[in-house]
C-alpha cells in the first residue's frame, strides 16, 4: 500500500472515531464510579429556554410518588443535569433523570424516585448539579430515606 493511501486509511478511521463520540449521549463516554459500566446519559448544563413539564402530582396516589414528583418540579434544571441509574436512557431513550418525571416511568421506578429525592435535598443544601452528579456517580441516591416521604406534602 502506498503512503498516501495509508495516510487516507488513517484519516478515514480518524474521521469515523471522531463522528462516533460526537453521537454518543453527553455523558456518557465516562465510566461510573460505582463500576465499569458506561455512565447514563445526561446533560452537561441546562439550556437557554423552558425544560418541559413534569406530570402533577396529583395524578399519583402513593405520596412518595407524589412527593418525589413535586419535587422533582422544583429542581427540573438539576435533573436534567443528572444521569438515571435505572439505565433508561438505553431502554426507553431518556437523555437525563428529568425525562422520568415528564412521563409516568418515574412513579413505577425506585431509582428514578430515590435519585430525584437525592437531588432535591442536595439542592436545598446547596449543592451544584455538577456536585450533584457526582454524588449520584458514587451511589449515594441509594441511602435516601423515603420514609420521610409517606406523606404529602413532604415535611422537610
Amino acid at each position: 500500500m502506498s503512503f498516501s493511501r495509508k495516510m487516507v486509511a488513517v484519516f478515514g478511521a480518524v474521521t469515523a472515531a471522531g463522528v462516533a463520540l460526537l453521537a454518543m449521549p453527553r455523558g456518557a463516554a465516562s465510566r461510573a464510579a460505582q463500576g465499569n459500566e458506561p455512565t447514563p446519559a445526561y446533560h452537561s448544563e441546562v439550556p437557554p429556554g423552558a425544560l418541559p413539564q413534569t406530570m402533577d402530582s396529583a395524578a399519583f396516589d402513593n405520596p412518595i410518588v407524589q412527593n418525589a414528583y413535586a419535587l422533582a418540579a422544583k429542581v427540573k434544571r438539576v435533573l436534567y443535569q443528572q444521569p438515571c441509574f435505572c439505565h433508561c436512557d438505553r431502554s426507553i431513550g431518556h437523555e437525563s433523570l428529568l425525562d422520568c418525571y415528564v412521563g409516568k416511568h418515574a412513579s413505577v421506578c425506585d431509582v428514578c424516585m430515590r435519585e430525584a429525592l437525592y437531588a432535591y435535598e442536595q439542592t436545598m443544601k446547596k449543592k451544584t448539579a455538577a456536585q450533584i452528579r457526582d454524588g449520584i456517580l458514587h451511589g449515594e441516591w441509594q441511602q435516601v430515606d423515603t420514609s420521610k416521604y409517606q406523606t404529602f406534602p413532604a415535611k422537610r
